[in-house]
């Protein structure tokens, strides 16, 4: 299925083929493609870039595909990698987390810090978290595999 390119965002690189590898809703997804692009809320002038994915109802192109600047998407990959080095090494907590330490990281970002913590303030964290784990487990070999493709492309780019 071919992304549109008469919509605000304005794609550039695509992958019309994403749901052919949609995680564990490959093949039956209806996130049909991923684009990088020129931003759809750029105002005269000025240029953004940004991530998009694209979903489609089986009649049209929904309007709850989403679209994220760069940044974001690498700062969501930095807090998916902070994340699973911790839950590989969270059984050593008797919750899976120390709740007088919630912090897990801070991740230093232009002069500041990316905080990676436990939300203690989830009533429910005590189950939430061993959910959490479950399937950040049971996705081991999916993210395993995303993670290599990521290594290897930083290191061959220099990184």
């Amino acid at each position: 299925m071919r992304i549109p390119t008469t919509l605000k965002h304005k794609p550039v690189i695509v992958s019309e083929n994403y749901e052919n590898i949609d995680g564990r809703k490959a093949y039956s997804t209806d996130a049909k493609g991923l684009s990088l692009g020129l931003a759809q809320w750029n105002e005269r002038g000025k240029v953004d870039i940004s991530a998009k994915v694209w979903r489609y109802t089986g009649e049209k192109w929904s309007r709850q595909s989403e679209e994220l600047p760069m940044h974001r998407v690498l700062d969501l990959a930095i807090l998916i990698l902070r994340s699973s080095a911790y839950f590989s090494e969270a059984y050593r907590y008797p919750k899976l987390y120390d709740r007088e330490e919630a912090t897990i990281d801070r991740v230093g970002v232009q002069g500041d810090a990316m905080e990676v913590a436990v939300c203690t303030d989830n009533p429910m964290i005590d189950e939430d978290i061993k959910l959490f784990a479950q399937a950040l487990n049971e996705d081991g070999e999916l993210l395993g595999e995303r993670f290599r493709i990521l290594s290897r492309l930083l290191k061959d780019m220099g990184y």
